[in-house]
């Protein structure tokens, strides 16, 4: 395992979550959603702040592993990535019910309900999920 934080990333259209773990790669925290055009920069600005050394985006399938309607919107965005960070790590991990969980997880932990209604913090919670998922598969 190279020592280093990773970046996790929950892709939308309008808005991304970000997510970024410690340094031992064992928790993954919610960080930061942005509006999704300013995603590139602001991934870039935290590669170089934050020592990331591997970034892992959500990939939208339906149920059957097809492929949904942002998937190719996700891939367009994933070969952005590998283009502007050649070095960078990128890995894909399906983002099923990340929404939903992270709903749950901010009504569990005591979020008053006008912070669970704003969707950046559910972007970020997802990114964190998105993340997390990736940290406990077997790799």
């Amino acid at each position: 395992m190279n020592k280093g934080k990773i970046l996790g990333i929950d892709y939308g259209t309008v808005r991304t979550g970000l997510a970024i773990t410690d340094e031992l790669q064992i928790i993954a925290s919610p960080l930061q959603t942005v509006e999704t055009k300013k995603a590139i920069e602001t991934i870039e600005q935290l590669i170089k702040k934050e020592k990331i050394i591997a970034i892992v985006v959500g990939e939208a399938r339906h149920l059957n592993q097809q492929a949904s309607e942002i998937t190719a919107i996700q891939d367009k965005f994933c070969k952005t990535l590998a283009n502007k960070f050649p070095e960078m790590a990128i890995h894909r991990i399906n983002e099923m019910y990340t929404s939903k969980m992270a709903a749950q997880s901010m009504l569990v932990s005591g979020m008053k309900k006008s912070d669970r209604a704003k969707k950046e913090n559910l972007d970020m919670m997802s990114a964190a999920i998105i993340l997390q998922s990736y940290l406990d598969s077997p790799r």
